[in-house]
């Protein structure tokens, strides 16, 4: 069974010599997987807030990461159609 590129290491990834096309692709899938997680995590805050306070706080803390990630990523995208707040 061959091992596909994105489920190699960073790493050996990193190695790779891609086009300003692929790497717009990976960038965009990396956006879309950050945006996924981001819900992921808020969802299993709210989730846990009733039965699990810090279990609670941990999930929002990465939500708030993976926001950030989704943010930067838009920068880099898109650069200044993002204002600040």
């Amino acid at each position: 069974m061959a091992i596909e590129p994105c489920c190699r290491g960073y790493a050996e990834c990193m190695t790779d010599v891609v086009d300003s096309d692929e790497l717009l692709r990976r960038m965009q899938r990396a956006r879309a997987c950050a945006v996924d997680e981001e819900r992921t995590w808020r969802a299993r805050s709210d989730e846990l807030r009733p039965t699990d306070p810090d279990g609670a706080r941990e999930a929002a803390v990465r939500g708030t990461a993976y926001e950030v990630v989704v943010r930067v990523l838009d920068e880099v995208l898109t650069p200044g159609r993002h204002g600040e707040g």
